[in-house]
Parts: structure tokens; C-alpha cells; sequence
């Protein structure tokens, strides 16, 4: 799929291309920067060491994210710790357009979304970080967890039902507070 004159400049192009969106899902997936940093470098790495596999059945990205997701549950199996969003990457992130009040209110808001979510079983959690966040299809949120259309609508839908009965708010509200 990719000529070996031009490796090097692809490499580095898949790189700069996906790395943010990938590092921001293994943020919230772990709820550890470090750990992010950690996995995101993994994730290209294989993505590296497989890119010769690739064969454009999926797009570039959902193959990505794909790599991603099963890097997370690796690394997830392996450390098996019990909370994941203590050290949110959303704790740390200040709006310049509010005072302080509100950014308070908000750190505190995202803080009680980001605890539910990491109390969400890792399928559902997997689907609300891809479909809510991320704002993937249900296409590529399938294809990313290679499972069916149908199971990710329903998986999003029981998933959304429980952080709403966690945090007593309207789904929408939660899903806004959530990025």
C-alpha cells in the first residue's frame, strides 16, 4: 500500500496526523498522562512494525484507533487499577473565556463525569470514549472494537442510561460535560 521511497515522510505524516487524537483517547481511557505517553508511543510503534499489514479494508484512522484500543486493554490487564480518571487529563485543562467560578463549577462537573465513566464496565466505557468524545461513527467505533453496528447502539445507549442514573443529569448535559 505504501512505496518504500516515501516510507520515512509517511511514517512521520501518520504520525503528526493521528498522534493528538490518539494520545487524547488514551488519556481518557487511562486517566494518566504519563501512562498516555507511555501507550501512545506503543501504539505507534505497532503501528510501525504492522503498517506493511495494513491493507485498507478500514480506514488509516479506525485501524489506529483500533491498535489503540487493544494497547489500553493490554496495559489495563496488566496494571489492574481500580480508578482510572484519578489524575484527569480534564482536571488540568482552563477556560480562558470564563472566571474562575466557573471554571471551578466546571473542573468539578467534568471531574463527576469522568468518575462515572470510569465506573462504567470497559465495553461501555470503551464506546462512550469513541462515540461521545471522540464523536466516531458507529461505523468506526465497530470497526475500532470489531464488534457489530448494533451492539455499539445498544452498548452507547445502555452505557449513556447508566452515567445519567449515576450523575442524575440529562445524557446530553453529561456528553457535553464530558470534552
Amino acid at each position: 500500500m505504501f512505496d518504500l521511497e516515501n516510507l520515512e515522510e509517511k511514517i512521520s505524516e501518520i504520525y503528526h496526523l493521528h498522534y493528538l487524537d490518539v494520545y487524547k483517547f488514551l488519556v481518557c481511557f487511562s486517566g494518566n498522562q504519563d501512562e498516555a505517553e507511555d501507550m501512545t508511543q506503543e501504539v505507534f510503534i505497532r503501528v510501525l512494525k504492522t503498517l506493511g499489514s495494513f491493507n485498507g479494508t478500514s480506514s488509516l484512522k479506525t485501524w489506529i484507533f483500533s491498535i489503540a484500543k487493544h494497547v489500553a486493554i493490554d496495559h489495563h490487564r496488566k496494571k489492574r487499577f481500580s480508578s482510572i480518571f484519578k489524575e484527569g487529563f480534564f482536571k488540568q485543562m482552563a477556560s480562558k473565556e470564563k472566571g474562575p467560578t466557573e471554571v471551578v463549577e466546571r473542573n468539578e462537573m467534568q471531574q463527576l463525569v469522568h468518575e462515572a465513566i470510569s465506573k462504567l464496565k470497559p465495553s461501555y466505557r470503551a464506546v462512550v470514549l469513541l462515540r461521545g468524545i471522540n464523536e466516531f461513527s458507529i461505523k468506526e467505533t465497530a470497526e475500532i472494537l470489531h464488534c457489530s453496528e448494533s451492539k455499539v447502539k445498544v452498548d452507547y445507549h445502555r452505557a449513556l442510561t447508566d452515567l445519567k442514573k449515576k450523575l442524575k443529569f440529562d445524557v446530553k448535559e453529561v456528553m457535553g460535560n464530558a470534552k
